[in-house]
C-alpha cells in the first residue's frame, strides 16, 4: 500500500488576516459566495467586504443557515449561480466550514476556508459533516481534495470564548498516539493509504507544542490577546492536527 498525506493547498495565519483576505483571494478568482456564521459577519463582514473589493473582487456575502444539510447545500447553490460566483469562502464554525466545502465540491469551485474558532480540525480536512435539517447526522461526505486554502486571523480566534480553544486542545493532544497507533498497525489512514513519516511528524510536533504552550495560550486566550504562545497552539491545533493523519 502507498504511503500519503494530504494538506490544503496554502496555510496563512496571522493577526488581522482578514484585513489582508482579498490579497490571498485574488489568484484564485474574482467573483466569490462567503458563507458566513451570522454571529461572525455581525463584527466581520465590513472588513470582509473591503478587503476584497480593494482587490478588485466581488463578494456575495451569505447567512449561513445553521445546519450543513443537503438543503442549505442546495440554497446555496441558487444564490452562488444567480451571482456567477466562481470560488467559494467559508468563515465560522465547524459546519459553516463544512458546508462551503460540500458546496464547492458540488459545483466543482475552489474553496477558501478561514475558521474563527481553533477547537475543531475540520478547516484542512477533506471531509464534509452532513446533517439533516433538524440537525441529526446524515451521512459522511468524502471530498477528493482538501481547501485549496485555509486562513486563520488569530485576532479573531482570540477573542472567542477560552473554552473553545481548550476543547481544540483536548481533541488535539490525541493526535500523536492516534497517528502512532494507525503506522505500527499499518492501518489505511483517512488518506487513502499508509501513515508517512512527515505526518506522524506533525502529529508528534502537534502534542509536544500543546504540552510545551498549552497552559500559556489558554492563558492569552482568557485575556483575549494574540501571544507567540497562542499563535503556536492555534496552528497545532488546526494544522498539525490535520497532517497527522
Amino acid at each position: 500500500m502507498d504511503r500519503i498525506i494530504q494538506s490544503p493547498g496554502k496555510y496563512i495565519q496571522g493577526a488581522n488576516a482578514i484585513t489582508r483576505l482579498g490579497n490571498y483571494l485574488k489568484p484564485l478568482a474574482e467573483r466569490w459566495l462567503i458563507v458566513g456564521d451570522k454571529f461572525v459577519l455581525g463584527f466581520a463582514e465590513e472588513k470582509l467586504r473591503k478587503s476584497l473589493a480593494d482587490a478588485g473582487l466581488a463578494a456575495e456575502i451569505v447567512p449561513f443557515g445553521g445546519e450543513c444539510s443537503h438543503n442549505e447545500i442546495n440554497r446555496l447553490r441558487e444564490i452562488a449561480g444567480a451571482a456567477r460566483c466562481n470560488a467559494v469562502l467559508g468563515i465560522g464554525g465547524g459546519k459553516t466550514l463544512d458546508t462551503a466545502k460540500a458546496l464547492a465540491h458540488f459545483m466543482n469551485l475552489p474553496v477558501v476556508i478561514a475558521p474563527t474558532i481553533a477547537s475543531t480540525d475540520a478547516p484542512c480536512s477533506a471531509l464534509s459533516v452532513i446533517y439533516t435539517d433538524e440537525g441529526e447526522f446524515d451521512s459522511y461526505l468524502m471530498l477528493p481534495r482538501n481547501p485549496n486554502m485555509v486562513i486563520v486571523d488569530t485576532q479573531i480566534v482570540a477573542g472567542a470564548p477560552p473554552r473553545l480553544l481548550a476543547a481544540g486542545i483536548g481533541d488535539a493532544l490525541a493526535t500523536w498516539f492516534e497517528a502512532r497507533a494507525c503506522s505500527r498497525s499499518g492501518a489505511t489512514t483517512m488518506a487513502g493509504g499508509k501513515c508517512t513519516q512527515a505526518a506522524l511528524a506533525l502529529a508528534e510536533l502537534c502534542y509536544n507544542t500543546l504540552i510545551a504552550e498549552g497552559e500559556k495560550a489558554m492563558l492569552a486566550a482568557e485575556q483575549h490577546v494574540v501571544t507567540p504562545a497562542l499563535e503556536k497552539v492555534i496552528e497545532a491545533n488546526t494544522l498539525s492536527e490535520r497532517g497527522g493523519f
